[in-house]
């Protein structure tokens, strides 16, 4: 209870109420929903938590509200954030490379390098982006 004021000498006890900040009732399932989940159990706002990773308060939104989702290479600050990695448990070489990419936060031509692959790189590349644009080309025209 808190007192404040005065009358005639006498305080007037008063009760002050206010909504408290329910915890979090949801099971995450996307890495902007886990970092929502773990600022709010540790009652950091958005401003808060974009400054602790050098980013927009707007980036945090974006990705908390699932309109975005950090590019690989600047995922390593928000899983040193969090403390953990939110993924799955990856299974196969793709997802073990990818888990290793977002880890490092590696494009995919570093991590080629890293791999010592660099040089078939620019071809593998070059074949994803022509494969996409058919797909993109024979959806438009189908």
């Amino acid at each position: 209870m808190l007192t404040i004021g005065y009358v005639r000498q006498g305080r007037i006890p008063v009760t002050l109420k206010c909504l408290k900040q329910k915890e979090p009732e949801f099971e995450p399932r996307t890495l902007g929903e886990h970092f929502k989940r773990y600022r709010l159990q540790r009652k950091l706002s958005q401003i808060a938590a974009a400054r602790v990773l050098e980013v927009n308060p707007c980036t945090i939104l974006n990705w908390e509200k699932g309109h975005t989702e950090p590019p690989v290479e600047a995922v390593p600050a928000p899983l040193r954030f969090l403390g953990y990695d939110p993924f799955p448990e990856p299974r196969t070489l793709a997802e073990r490379l990818l888990a290793m990419r977002r880890a490092m936060g590696w494009s995919i031509r570093q991590a080629a390098r890293q791999l010592g692959v660099d040089r078939d790189i620019d071809r593998v590349m070059g074949a994803r982006w022509i494969l996409s644009h058919e797909k993109e080309s024979v959806a438009k025209s189908g």
